[in-house]
């Protein structure tokens, strides 16, 4: 079993920036996919960004060139920095770890996510 623990949610104006981190422990001994999904009322959960052990990343279309993903591989932990956040980036952000890797097609599948954190909301206002 693997654990997520997420901090760093918040309120922020638009244009402004957050940074969300996340902690895995337990069973971590194969990591594919380590990332954030993130989730608005009445609408599917939705891939942000993750990346892999041997540093590939894939990123939503909506948040390149806003977001980094990045990761201290030692401490297990995963950081979103999010800058230039626009009103349409308010949702629940979840910490999300796969066993595997895989095609854009299966990232983008929150259906395939192993484990997930409990979330953090994040808010902008305009």
């Amino acid at each position: 079993q693997v654990q997520l623990v997420e901090s760093g949610g918040g309120l922020v104006q638009a244009g402004g920036s957050l940074r969300l981190s996340c902690v895995a422990s337990g069973s971590t001994f194969s990591i594919g996919a380590f990332g954030w999904y993130r989730q608005v009322p009445g609408k599917q959960r939705e891939l942000v960004a993750v990346l892999s052990s041997s540093g590939a990343i894939k990123y939503a279309d909506s948040v390149k060139g806003r977001f980094t993903i990045s990761r201290e591989n030692a401490k297990n932990t995963v950081f979103l920095q999010m800058n230039t956040l626009e009103p349409e980036d308010t949702a629940v952000y979840y910490c999300a770890l796969r066993r595997t890797w895989g095609t854009s097609q299966s990232l983008a599948d929150w259906r395939n996510v192993d484990y997930w954190g409990k979330g953090s909301l994040v808010t902008v206002t305009s």
